[in-house]
């Protein structure tokens, strides 16, 4: 079963608190760094971990990045634009998806010149995942599992008006992300971590014999 590893109180997603949070898994043990982190662009998190953890890749949320993109698109467009994003990050391979990928701006470049632009920055953050055992692909694209969590607890926030002080907040963080832990499951072909941490190499999701 999966388990969630820290609960801190920060500011805003600041990258001091991220910093500290990271900081404290370090001090707690992960002297390992991780081979790969998920999230959205919030410039705080990667900011931390690039100073904490500058050995971890970087894989963008697709379902974050498909919202930002479309945001810059009007409504009448956005179901055909959501189709094509779909196509880049359930490619095959990375060539195809690359292939994909310049399809999509060259579709839109014209007049969307925006969310263009918002795709294109994370070109490579975003298809990070190629280099991962395929099994691990839909855990590793979006961070929507973690979201769920998070949905819960503002859910429960916003219900009780508020939640004390501080202190009494973070407890009931604590124990909500407890509960959700029951409903967690492990993740997909788990024994492929072995061997990523002996450092074998995955092209397009699948392992390499060694040369």
């Amino acid at each position: 079963m999966a388990q969630s590893i820290a609960v801190v109180e920060g500011y805003r997603e600041s990258e001091q608190s991220w910093y500290e949070l990271l900081i404290d898994l370090k001090q707690r043990g992960l002297t390992i760094a991780p081979k790969l982190a998920t999230a959205d662009g919030a410039l705080g998190f990667w900011a931390a971990l690039r100073k904490v953890f500058p050995e971890t890749r970087e894989q963008r949320c697709w379902v974050h990045k498909t919202w930002n993109v479309l945001n810059y698109m009007p409504k009448s467009v956005q179901p055909r634009a959501k189709s094509d994003l779909h196509e880049i990050w359930m490619a095959e391979t990375r060539q195809d998806a690359n292939r994909a990928f310049d399809t999509f701006l060259e579709k839109y470049q014209a007049k969307y010149d925006a969310a263009c632009r918002c795709l294109k920055k994370d070109r490579d953050v975003l298809l990070s995942f190629y280099d991962f055992p395929a099994e691990h692909w839909k855990h590793l694209r979006t961070t929507n599992p973690i979201e769920s969590t998070f949905a819960t607890i503002r859910l429960r926030h916003r219900k009780t008006k508020g939640s004390g002080s501080r202190r009494t907040c973070l407890a009931m963080m604590f124990k909500l992300a407890q509960s959700a832990e029951r409903r967690w499951r492990r993740l997909n072909s788990h024994e492929q971590i072995i061997p990523l941490l002996e450092g074998k190499q995955f092209v397009d999701g699948i392992i390499q014999d060694a040369a």
